[in-house]
């Protein structure tokens, strides 16, 4: 199996310690709006650029067949997809993939904050 680059190595790090640092304040058993909304402020206090609630263009045999908004896209680069879970199943993996390919985007971190530690995944295309 070949190996995937590592996009945006520095970046990837600075979102997932401020992930780590929300999870850490507000810890777990909180509604996803409410990690998304304290995400938010915390890349922003990193100076990072967030852009919440995208929409991207779901294609069907090249027609636009829906709008789909995504959670937040970070510095144009890195999508990030909040949950607030039991446990991160298949579906929440394929569903980032999805967005993705759809956005165009190459990477994206999946963050479930309602275990006691915080779990992510970063997702390549």
């Amino acid at each position: 199996m070949k190996d995937k680059p590592f996009y945006y190595k520095e970046l990837t790090y600075l979102i997932i310690g401020a992930l780590i640092e929300v999870h850490k304040t507000l810890g777990p058993g909180f509604l996803e709006s409410a990690y998304h909304e304290a995400v938010i402020k915390e890349l922003q206090k990193r100076g990072l650029k967030v852009e919440t609630e995208r929409k991207i263009a779901l294609q069907y045999k090249g027609e636009v067949i829906k709008k789909q908004r995504i959670d937040m896209v970070v510095e144009n680069k890195v999508l990030i997809e909040i949950k607030a879970v039991s446990q991160l199943v298949r579906t929440h993996i394929k569903t980032v993939l999805a967005y993705l390919k759809a956005s165009g985007l190459k990477i994206g971190i999946l963050a479930n904050f309602a275990k006691n530690k915080l779990e992510y995944r970063r997702l390549i295309v």
